[in-house]
């Protein structure tokens, strides 16, 4: 049985503040208009970043790390 979105972020994120962050800055990006890091005809931008985030495709930056834009 293939289980579903909430259930596999559910699985993913549970209990890892890391992941929950990495994953809530990633949907704002693209919500901005980043393009995906993947193909895909997925439109909402939850799944789009989950999708990316469990192909190992982002990583959480710390601010004082990022460049100035």
């Amino acid at each position: 049985m293939e289980l579903t979105l909430p259930q596999r972020l559910q699985k993913s994120v549970a209990g890892s503040f890391h992941k929950t962050a990495l994953l809530q800055k990633r949907v704002r990006e693209i919500v901005r208009g980043a393009a995906p890091l993947i193909e895909t005809r997925e439109t909402n931008p939850i799944k789009i970043a989950f999708l990316e985030m469990e192909r190992g495709l982002i990583e959480l930056i710390p601010e004082e790390d990022q460049p100035l834009l």
